[in-house]
């Protein structure tokens, strides 16, 4: 096998490929994660959260308590006004809008697809998704109401919390959203 030795913090040493071809052969107690072998050569991880054929209806109708059921209903009927799109369930709780192909800026070899917008009625609160992930709704956010943020999303404790003109205009922002550029070499 093609490949060096090298210390880690780990007890094991962590293999150095000098050759992809060789890469089939480190199974074992090295992790391929460790590895560093090229996205296009292994293909691409996948998102743990994918599109599913699991009715959106059915599940807004199953969301508790009322009161986020209500709002999870009325999103529906604005974001699908807004985008023109129909909804499709991101795994087993968001319901999403469009879809997009993603570019990790940390790390161009993170790839995928993911929805351009989209939310989910969560029991404690509404996650709201896409509408920061571009300058022009990051800009527009701090307009929308009472909400916290957190990593991907926004969060809403009730539709009356916010404006619902403004969410519509960050909606229509997402939707507008294209694929992100692939850098060269990526």
């Amino acid at each position: 096998m093609a490949a060096d030795s090298v210390g880690s913090r780990h007890d094991h040493p962590i293999r150095v490929l000098d050759d992809e071809s060789t890469a089939r052969d480190l199974v074992g107690p090295v992790s391929l994660a460790t590895v560093g072998v090229h996205a296009r050569y292994w293909g691409m991880a996948e998102n743990k959260t994918q599109p599913t054929d699991v009715s959106v209806a059915d599940f807004l109708e199953a969301a508790t308590p009322a009161r986020r059921r209500a709002d999870g209903l009325a999103l529906a009927e604005i974001f699908h006004d807004v985008t023109g799109e129909d909804p499709v369930l991101w795994g087993p709780s968001i319901v999403g809008y469009g879809i997009f192909h993603y570019v990790s800026p940390a790390n161009p070899r993170t790839q995928g697809d993911w929805m351009k917008t989209g939310f989910s009625p969560r029991k404690a609160q509404l996650s709201i998704y896409g509408l920061k992930d571009t300058p022009e709704g990051a800009a527009l956010l701090p307009q929308l109401g009472t909400f916290t943020e957190g990593a991907g999303c926004v969060y809403v404790r009730k539709l009356d919390d916010i404006d619902l003109e403004v969410l519509r205009r960050l909606i229509a922002i997402a939707a507008s959203r294209g694929d992100d550029p692939t850098p060269p070499g990526a």
